[in-house]
């Protein structure tokens, strides 16, 4: 009980930015509403095309309504999200190689449709404490690489895994450029931060924050913070890029105040991921 009225204080999920007509997609714990959500990289620069080949965007549908996620590319048929973007979806149309996601008609830009039945999500995902946020997509063909479409690495799987603390780590999406906007950036954007000592971030959210979740510290107000849910959370090593988190909530105080935002640890999923795809890096 203790947790859930920490939550319903502080938590509100990474808002998914949102296709017009505005609606909300949010678990079931009490959150702020959508229309105060900062909804934006907060401070970030405009990507080149190519600089996060590994970047999707993905549409959701549920029912009538359709709302705005991101997520990684982890090889030619398999896309890694949140859960709270894909549990209950009807289907999704899967954008890759993309800057401008309002340009049909953009060089490399390819848009592919995943029906429900090529989505999975994790199935102890819990919306009310937001535990094993994280989703896989299939694709329903293979698709070719370039140079704007790439897939990001998974952490090697030796058991020995870095906390990443204090290292930096990019983090990209679509998220809403401004308070009044009512729908997703037009362009992609993105941010340069540090890993959060997790000892910090469960000072800021009052114990909340496990060992399978990862923050990303947000002072100089950068932030993904109510960016794009199920985005990636890369970091750079030995010219690879290793996607190490998903994007999962903040709180909108995040944005302007420094609070941390919080993402899915994917080191702690491997297994998981392994199971579901038989992608594996050792």
């Amino acid at each position: 009980m203790k947790f859930l009225i920490i939550l319903s204080l502080i938590v509100a999920t990474v808002s998914a930015g949102i296709v017009p007509p505005i609606q909300e997609r949010l678990p079931a714990i009490p959150v702020m509403p959508l229309p105060e959500f900062e909804g934006r990289i907060t401070n970030g620069e405009f990507a080149r095309a190519g600089q996060f080949p590994y970047q999707v965007g993905l549409s959701l549908a549920f029912g009538k309504d359709t709302f705005w996620c991101g997520g990684t590319l982890i090889s030619n048929r398999w896309i890694l999200t949140a859960a709270h973007c894909t549990d209950g979806a009807d289907g999704v149309t899967i954008y890759l190689g993309a800057i401008d996601v309002r340009n049909h008609n953009e060089k490399g830009q390819q848009r592919i449709y995943s029906s429900k039945s090529y989505i999975i999500v994790h199935e102890q995902w819990n919306g009310q404490t937001m535990a094993n946020d994280i989703s896989l997509i299939k694709m329903p063909v293979i698709i070719d690489f370039n140079d704007r479409i790439q897939p990001a690495v998974l952490p090697k799987k030796n058991g020995q895994y870095s906390s990443y603390e204090g290292e930096l780590v990019w983090a990209s999406g679509w998220g809403r450029d401004s308070d009044e906007a009512s729908s997703i950036s037009q362009f992609l954007r993105y941010i340069e931060v540090p890993v959060m000592k997790q000892s910090t971030c469960n000072t800021y959210y009052l114990g909340s924050i496990s060992e399978k979740m990862i923050c990303i510290s947000t002072k100089g107000k950068k932030s993904t913070c109510n960016g794009d849910s199920g985005g990636p959370l890369v970091y750079k090593q030995d010219g690879e890029n290793v996607v190490i988190g998903a994007t999962s909530f903040g709180i909108k105080l995040g944005c302007e105040s420094g609070w941390p935002g919080v993402f899915t640890r994917v080191t702690s999923y491997l297994d998981w991921i392994e199971e579901k795809t038989g992608i594996v890096n050792y």
